[in-house]
C-alpha cells in the first residue's frame, strides 16, 4: 500500500484529503505539527508528499526545498496560490506537480497516480539540487549523464547529501564509509575526498564540497 503524507493547515481540507485517499487504497498521514514538518516527513518516509504552500511556522516552498535536498520523495503541491511565478518557483525547488485549489478529485488522483508511477523503482534514489544518487549502486545521474562512483566515494557523497548544507564531522564520514572511526588513517579519507571533488568538478554540479578546518565537510550550493 502506497503511503501519502498530507501537509495542510486547514483541518477540514486535510481530513477531506485523507478520507479521499484512503478510499482509493492509499495510506494517508496528516502532518499537523508545523514546528517540525520536514523532520516528520523524513521520518515517515512516505511514497508521496501532498503539500500546501501557505503554512504556519514555515512555508511550503521551504519545506519542499528541505525535503528534496535530503530525499527523493515526490512532491505534489496543492495550493490556492494560482500565480505562474509560484508554480515556477515550486517546480524549480523540485516539486513534481503543481495543482491549484479548488481541485477536481479525479484530476488530483490522476496526477498523484501518475507521479507515483514515475517514481517506481526509484526508492534507492537520493535527490540533490539537479542530480540523483542511486544509493544501491552509487551511480550519479545529472543532465542525462551517469557516473558510477567507487563505493567509498559514493558513501561519502551519500553521507554529505543526507546532511545537505550542514557540516558532517570526519568521524561520522569514516563511520559511514568504513564502519568505524578508529584506526582510520586520515589520509585515506583525504584521498577519497580529493578524488570525489575532482569527479564532481568535471560535471555540471550546482553543489560543491567545502571543508571546515578541524571539524569536517559539507555539501553546499555554489554561490
Amino acid at each position: 500500500m502506497k503511503s501519502i503524507a498530507i501537509v495542510e493547515d486547514e483541518k477540514m481540507v486535510a481530513e477531506e484529503l485523507s478520507s479521499m485517499l484512503e478510499k482509493e487504497g492509499y495510506e494517508a498521514h496528516v502532518v499537523d505539527d508545523f514546528s517540525c514538518v520536514t523532520e516528520t516527513i523524513l521520518d515517515l518516509r512516505p511514497d508521496l508528499l501532498l503539500l500546501d504552500i501557505n503554512l504556519p511556522e514555515k512555508n511550503g516552498f521551504r519545506i519542499c526545498r528541505e525535503v528534496k535536498s535530503k530525499s527523493a520523495i515526490p512532491v505534489v503541491v496543492l495550493t490556492s496560490r494560482d500565480q505562474l511565478p509560484d508554480e515556477l518557483h515550486a517546480l524549480e525547488l523540485g516539486a513534481d506537480e503543481f495543482i491549484t485549489k479548488p481541485y477536481r478529485k479525479e484530476r488530483l488522483l490522476a496526477r498523484i497516480a501518475n507521479v507515483l508511477r514515475r517514481y517506481e523503482g526509484r526508492q534507492n534514489m537520493l535527490e540533490g539540487p539537479g542530480f540523483l544518487l542511486d544509493r544501491g549502486t552509487f551511480t550519479l545521474y545529472i543532465d542525462g549523464t551517469s557516473v558510477l562512483l567507487p563505493k567509498n566515494q559514493g558513501k561519502i557523497l551519500e553521507t554529505l547529501m543526507l546532511e545537505m548544507g550542514n557540516v558532517v564531522p570526519k568521524e561520522t564520514i569514516c563511520e559511514a564509509v568504513w564502519g568505524t572511526s578508529e584506526f582510520i588513517d586520515e589520509n585515506a579519507l583525504q584521498v577519497n575526498l580529493t578524488r570525489l571533488k575532482k569527479t564532481l568538478s568535471g560535471l555540471p554540479m550546482k553543489v560543491q564540497i567545502a571543508s571546515e578546518r578541524g571539524v569536517g565537510y559539507k555539501l553546499e550550493e555554489k554561490s
